[in-house]
């Protein structure tokens, strides 16, 4: 009985055997369609997140191919074009439309702060002679007792009239004309000029200056003139 029985666990263990052999076999061979690892899934998003970057302008991928075509700057026609880019070889990143939209502002904020003597907000955006005299101006009204009542309506035109490079040191030559109400008014309230009822066309005629070089890329006013003449 033993040696029936030991004879056939003999043989079931032979024939176990030979089973798990056939499928080590089968299942050790690569069908296309087996659970990736987790390497192969860390390279699988990988590929897929280089395939879904976003490229911001700007980079060195959207930069243009070194055989594309470059337009180049106009060639400079006048006086004042040839100014503008006789500055811009020594500042690149000067231009003129950014210069008009800061002049534009400086030109609200220096009209407003001088009707209200305000020198704190005059000091940084006047040359140091614009300054005094704007300042002996207010000292003297305010002595008299008068004020100066402004508001604008709005500016109607920044235009760059001259630009000049002398060494490092640039000045460009801006027309300003706006609308505004404006009027000096006495200690007793009785109107000396202007009309504080009426809106007027005013046209000045400002200098700015700035080493361009610098590194400072504020301008400030170098001069004054009305129309007729008058200035600082």
């Amino acid at each position: 009985m033993n040696g029936f029985f030991d004879f056939y666990t003999i043989v079931f263990l032979v024939v176990a055997v030979a089973i798990f052999l056939r499928l080590r076999s089968v299942l050790g061979r690569r069908t296309g369609h087996e659970r990736p690892t987790g390497e192969q899934m860390a390279q699988a998003r990988k590929r897929a997140d280089d395939n879904n970057v976003i490229h911001l302008p700007g980079n060195a991928d959207s930069a243009p191919a070194a055989n594309e075509d470059v337009q180049p700057e106009p060639e400079p026609r006048t006086p004042l074009e040839r100014a503008l880019a006789d500055i811009r070889k020594i500042d690149p990143a000067f231009t003129a439309e950014s210069f008009v939209q800061g002049a534009r502002a400086a030109y609200e904020m220096i009209v407003t702060a001088y009707a209200s003597g305000d020198r704190r907000t005059l000091r940084p955006l006047l040359s140091r002679e614009v300054y005094e005299g704007f300042v002996s101006a207010i000292a003297e009204r305010e002595s008299s007792g008068e004020k100066v009542e402004s508001n604008f309506v709005g500016i109607d035109k920044v235009d760059i009239t001259d630009a000049n490079l002398s060494g490092k040191t640039a000045t460009l030559t801006v027309k300003f004309v706006s609308q505004m109400v404006t009027a000096t008014i006495d200690a007793d309230g009785k109107v000396l000029a202007g009309d504080p009822n009426e809106v007027s066309t005013v046209t000045d005629i400002w200098s700015f200056s700035r080493d361009v070089s610098s590194k400072d890329p504020n301008w400030k006013v170098a001069s004054t003139e009305s129309p007729d003449g008058d200035g600082d």
